[in-house]
């Protein structure tokens, strides 16, 4: 993350800073051969010097992502406003962005291992005096005398974080697009170098 001013009146707008393609069109896929139409989508292009394993050689890409869209989204228009198909190594860029407009990101949260209640639901945790020992931080009761068991979705310990995030209406702020970088308002779920999904 980093901080950029307002030019007229000079507030901070904090800005998180993301790489942003280019993507390659890696596959497409129709309903006569696999079943179902959709796009697979290959980012982050793996030098031929560096040693990559067999199955990488023919999608020499770091990250590979499949979008399902109906049959009517194949088809995109250009400057003579004539339907042209996807073809595969197409770019797809940051050219359908301008600055000001709004996006959804969507990303894997960091990781916070196994927690307590305290920390993971923000439960409050027994006395600190008045005869408890050992149990400051337990949950307490999880159950009643009926039905003789613990309710489904309970609120208990267990792993945190590392979950299927989606931030929406994020302003962009700067584009540029020489360099596939985008400047967004606000934070974005996980830790640096985790791959995210910007959609409009």
């Amino acid at each position: 993350m980093s901080q950029i001013f307002e030019k007229e009146e000079g507030k901070v707008i904090p800005i998180t800073i993301i790489e942003a393609g280019p993507c390659f069109i890696t596959q497409i896929k129709t309903k006569e051969k696999d079943g179902y139409f959709a796009i697979q989508i290959g980012f982050q292009k793996i030098e031929k010097t560096k040693k990559i394993k067999k199955s990488m050689k023919k999608k020499p890409f770091r990250w590979l992502k499949e979008y399902k869209m109906p049959v009517q989204n194949f088809l995109k228009s250009n400057e003579n406003k004539e339907n042209i198909e996807y073809k595969i190594e197409d770019i797809i860029s940051l050219s359908s962005f301008e600055e000001g407009d709004f996006i959804k990101v969507t990303g894997i949260s960091k990781g916070k291992g196994f927690q307590g209640g305290v920390k993971r639901w923000g439960f409050k945790g027994r006395n600190a005096s008045h005869g408890v020992k050992h149990e400051a931080r337990t949950i307490g009761s999880i159950g009643g005398r009926f039905p003789q068991r613990v309710v489904k979705g309970k609120k208990m310990p267990g792993r945190m974080g590392y979950d299927r995030v989606t931030v929406k209406n994020l302003k962009i702020i700067k584009i540029d697009k020489e360099n596939n970088i985008l400047a967004v308002k606000g934070a974005l779920p996980g830790p640096r170098g985790t791959l995210l999904e910007i959609r409009g």
